[in-house]
Order: structure tokens, then C-alpha cells, then sequence
């Protein structure tokens, strides 16, 4: 069972998407909210696996909620359910630690492969805004500063895993691939987190693009 809080100040949109997963039987949604700060509230007392967030509320922006949320209810996942296409939103949302970001044209099926990617720690773009992230991040990239120093902590190993990591592989996948067990693929991944001071799976995937490190493959 997957517990699901809905953030969204649209009352009607919130009706739908709770209809909409209700529908699976694996789906409880145990609380929704109308803007970030109750939304932060609920989060706290309800300790949901996935969170949807609207990224454009009155009062308390989205942003500004999601940055709360991860450091309130870190086990948590945050999947941002906006109309921005804005690549600087979605930027912005994913250093802040966002699981993954999707827009609320979406299909229903992918929504719903969405909650349960996030929800078993994997990462998830709209493939509308993946290109965009590239390029942005690509134009920002500048090996020789910034994250070099932290990047060149690695170990081979763990360079190998975060390149996996930026293809959005699973635990699962990256075991097979690598010829290593799930749990010491989970090791790598939290040694690579605390490395590079990172949160979420989805800030690994920015780093290696922003760092080049795809580029070595």
C-alpha cells in the first residue's frame, strides 16, 4: 500500500486526482491540503510515502513547501504535479530534493508508474522537460570549478554508479548490470549522497549532468 498526501489549491483538481487514484487498489490517499502550510501540518502527522505538490499556491509557494517537506518528512517522497513548464522551475525543484516532476497534462497511467517509481526511490522527469534540463544544465557546466573537487572524491565504482543513477536506473537494475548485490548498490548510493552532500537520487542525476560526467562513459 501506497500512502499518498495531495498538496494542490485547487479543490477540483484534487477531487480528480484523488478519483483518478482511488481506482488502484494499492493507493490509499490518506489527507490532502489546500496550501503549503497545512500541507507541511498534514505531512508531519500522516507520514505518507508520496506526496503530490502543486508548485504554484498562494501564500507559502511551492518551493518554499517542497524545501520544508524534505527537511520535515525526509523519508518521504515529493512528486511536483505543476502546468510550469519553466525550466528553471524544474531545476529548482529538483536541488531542493523533489523525487520527480511531472506536468498536470500527464496521462493517467503515467501517473500513476510516476508514484510508484518515486515511491520505491527512484527518479522521474516528464519527458517534456528531460531535454530541457540537459541543455540547461549542460550550458551551466564547467568542470574545472565548482563540484571537481567533490567529483574527484569518487571512486570508480561509485562514478559508475552515478552514471547508472543519471539514467535513472533502479537499485535492482544497477545490480544486475554491475554484478553486485541491491544492498551494496544502497551503500554505494548513500556513501555517493554524503560525498557529494546531496539528498535525493534525482540531485545525482543533475550533478553527473551538470559535472559531465556522462561524457565519460
Amino acid at each position: 500500500m501506497i500512502r499518498i498526501l495531495l498538496i494542490d489549491d485547487h479543490s477540483l483538481f484534487r477531487t480528480g486526482i484523488r478519483l483518478l487514484l482511488q481506482r488502484h487498489p494499492e493507493f490509499e490517499i490518506v489527507g490532502e491540503a489546500a496550501d503549503g502550510l497545512d500541507g507541511i501540518k498534514r505531512a508531519r502527522e500522516l507520514a505518507p510515502d508520496v506526496i503530490l505538490l502543486d508548485l504554484n499556491m498562494p501564500g507559502l509557494s511551492g518551493l518554499e513547501t517542497l524545501q520544508l517537506l524534505i527537511q520535515d518528512v525526509p523519508d518521504c517522497a515529493v512528486l511536483v504535479l505543476t502546468v510550469s513548464e519553466d525550466a528553471e522551475d524544474l531545476g529548482q525543484a529538483l536541488q531542493a530534493g523533489a523525487s520527480g516532476y511531472l506536468l498536470k497534462n500527464v496521462d493517467s497511467d503515467v501517473l500513476v508508474a510516476a508514484i510508484h517509481k518515486v515511491a520505491a526511490g527512484e527518479a522521474t522527469i516528464a519527458d517534456e522537460m528531460t531535454g530541457k534540463l540537459i541543455e540547461q544544465f549542460r550550458r551551466r557546466a564547467d568542470p574545472a570549478v565548482g563540484g571537481r573537487g567533490q567529483r574527484d572524491r569518487l571512486t570508480q565504482r561509485e562514478r559508475e554508479i552515478v552514471q547508472c543513477l543519471a539514467r535513472g536506473e533502479s537499485n535492482k537494475l544497477i545490480a544486475r548490470n554491475l554484478d553486485l548485490s541491491e544492498s551494496t548498490v544502497k551503500i554505494h548510493v548513500q556513501n555517493i549522497l554524503k560525498k557529494l552532500d546531496l539528498t535525493s537520487r534525482v540531485q545525482v542525476a543533475v550533478y553527473a549532468v551538470e559535472q559531465g560526467l556522462l561524457d565519460e562513459t
